[in-house]
């Protein structure tokens, strides 16, 4: 019996060793892969949390095409609006109707008079095309008073990979000034600050 028991306790033992073994070398697989700056988070848009706004101005070159936002709303009418020679700038916002990070943008925008967006700018919410999106689920997130435009062409027109996704775009001179990933109300109007300060837009309001 004694015998039994002293071979279980080093079972037990060896045990041990190679979990802890296993554990030290997951968490330098875990710092390797963090040091080198990739996400392991299962949704995309939580692993690009750290984007920051990438600013478009003159200086980086030839401006970058800011194609008007055409699709179908949710109720299945054509849509067309204008965003290049608008007399007025433009906020496009990619969002999803699933997007946990989306929510909180969905009741922001229906609620403009508690959530200004700097510049006055026109908000339009662009979603994933019919192919991708449903249409039941959008009709009731779809804010009053702003367009809500199905659309997969427009997200590659504007390089949205995920959502919450957003452009500013200033519509006289027909650039995007700013566009980049936000996860919070606070993180997009701060990128959309930092952008039309960078470009010498209008005050930092």
């Amino acid at each position: 019996m004694a015998v039994l028991v002293a071979l279980l306790a080093v079972v037990v033992t060896l045990l041990a060793v190679l979990v802890a073994g296993l554990l030290r070398g997951q968490g330098e697989i875990l710092r390797s892969l963090r040091g080198l700056g990739a996400g392991l988070d299962a949704d995309p848009a939580v692993a690009t949390q750290q984007a920051v706004v990438v600013p478009r101005t003159e200086a980086r070159g030839a401006p970058r095409e800011t194609p008007d936002v055409v699709g179908v709303s949710p109720t299945g009418d054509a849509i067309s609006i204008a965003v290049s020679g608008a007399p007025h700038a433009t906020l496009v916002a990619f969002l999803t109707s699933t997007c946990t990070m989306c929510a909180e943008f969905w009741s922001a925008f229906a609620d403009a008079t508690h959530h200004p967006v700097p510049g006055d700018a026109r908000v339009v919410i662009v979603t994933k095309g019919e192919e991708a999106e449903s249409s039941a689920r959008l009709r009731p997130l779809a804010p009053a008073g702003v367009p809500v435009v199905m659309s997969s062409p427009t997200w590659d027109a504007y390089d949205a990979e995920f959502a919450p996704h957003f452009a500013y775009v200033d519509g006289p001179s027909a650039q995007i000034v700013g566009e980049g990933f936000a996860a919070t109300w606070d993180e997009m109007v701060a990128m959309v600050r930092k952008a039309r300060a960078d470009a010498g837009i209008g005050s930092a309001s």
